[in-house]
């Protein structure tokens, strides 16, 4: 049913008065306007659990990895084809039976034993046709959507597996409408290793001027809930080096009855307002975050794992480090601060510190609260052989009070990235 509907918005998208200059006109050719990257990827995640029996409190993984992506031009025409596709290798480098298995961490799956995977690898691909502005996309993909983002964050990132249309026909306008049935684990290989059902998924957003952007999006994931998303962002300048930003993001979560009943409520209502005053290499920030109904905010996870499975990313929300405050009833406050070197005289580097306070947790045990403190550093060389060579060292501080310790794990966690692109052609 949800292909027909796919069928009817791009039928809708290619009638519509064109209000931009067509990209399938401008196409250079299948090859022309083809690239080829890699990225190399070094990650290391170690978290030491606070409240956890003593066995269960040490976990970290190690692993090196390649990341391929080619994406072809289209072809001429009145109806553009191409194609889209990536290999992903990853070695672990340390982590292995005792040190894995932190589920927010997941650079290499266990086996039966408890052992992690050695190495893994997993390759993908997708057909793409264009007409005018409107792109369709059929096979494995990394969709970027407020209710379907792809986790990027780890060692490997997540795919998705089915058809996605993306059209840019109205000037500041896109509309996404997609149809998924397998997810690919980053830990993991093969197509479906995480279980998934299916994902529906239909929205759009809209730049109306410099300084005000909306999205509005909705979701059915099969069997598991269907969700709304609201987010809009307005950005005020007030002088040559001064602006104010306010960035709202909301979403709305209906649980289905049987999923409900693993998750102990079936409805979910959070959202979250942050201002970002900016002023030359100084940005300050406040965020306010809350949620309502009778389960916290559900997101990410594997469905052959007991999660949604709608990528390890869905969540734009402010206050979102290693603890996302999305439990049930809870009330979140933010400060951060951000700086940028470059003033200073090292372009390419900059640090970032939040503090975050969560409150009016409620659990079976009754109500409590966590903080966070986050910190992290990051430098971009910024020319020479290692241009674009990316450094980033992140902490994170957390503590849990021993009557929400169902809902959140409090810990130590520290994070060392190492990205190197490379651009082939």
């Amino acid at each position: 049913m949800f292909n027909t509907r796919i069928c009817l918005v791009a039928l809708g998208i290619m009638a519509a008065t064109q209000a931009v200059a067509s990209e399938q006109s401008d196409s250079k050719g299948f090859v022309a306007d083809s690239s080829l990257n890699v990225l190399l990827r070094n990650a290391y995640i170690n978290r030491d659990y606070k409240n956890r029996p003593s066995d269960e409190k040490d976990k970290a993984e190690w692993g090196q990895a390649v990341i391929g992506t080619f994406s072809s031009g289209f072809t001429q025409g009145t109806v553009g084809v191409g194609v889209d596709a990536f290999g992903l290798y990853a070695l672990r480098l340390d982590g292995g039976k005792g040190k894995s298995g932190a589920g927010g961490i997941d650079f290499f799956k266990q086996d039966s034993n408890g052992e992690a995977a050695s190495d893994l690898s997993r390759m993908g691909g997708a057909i793409k046709f264009r007409v005018s502005n409107t792109v369709l996309k059929y096979g494995d993909m990394m969709p970027a959507l407020p209710l379907l983002q792809y986790d990027d964050s780890r060692l490997l990132p997540e795919s998705f597996t089915g058809t996605m249309i993306t059209s840019k026909e109205i000037k500041g306008l896109e509309i996404n409408a997609g149809h998924f049935t397998e997810e690919a684990r980053k830990s993991a290989t093969g197509r479906d290793s995480g279980g998934l059902k299916q994902i529906d998924v239909l929205g759009g957003s809209y730049t109306f001027n410099d300084q005000l952007k909306g999205s509005l999006y909705g979701m059915n994931v099969q069997d598991i809930y269907k969700q709304q998303y609201l987010g809009l962002t307005y950005v005020q300048p007030l002088s040559k080096d001064q602006s104010l930003t306010l960035d709202f993001n909301g979403y709305r979560t209906d649980l289905y009855r049987d999923f409900a009943a693993t998750q102990g409520g079936d409805t979910n209502r959070i959202w979250s307002l942050a201002a970002t005053y900016a002023t030359g290499p100084h940005s300050f920030t406040l965020a306010h975050q809350r949620s309502s109904g009778n389960v916290g905010y559900p997101y990410g996870g594997y469905q052959n794992n007991g999660g949604v499975g709608n990528g390890g990313n869905s969540i734009y929300l402010s206050n979102s480090y290693w603890s996302d405050f999305n439990g049930e009833d809870e009330r979140s406050w933010q400060l951060g601060y951000g700086l940028d070197f470059s003033t200073f005289g090292v372009p390419g580097l900059t640090y970032k510190v939040a503090y975050v306070r969560g409150d009016n947790i409620h659990t079976d045990k009754g109500n409590g609260s966590e903080r966070e403190i986050f910190n992290q550093l990051q430098y971009v060389v910024q020319s020479g052989v290692a241009k674009n060579l990316k450094l980033r060292a992140r902490s994170s501080f957390l503590r849990v009070d021993n009557s929400v310790q169902d809902y959140n794990h409090g810990g130590n966690e520290y994070r060392l990235f190492v990205e190197y692109p490379i651009s082939i052609f």
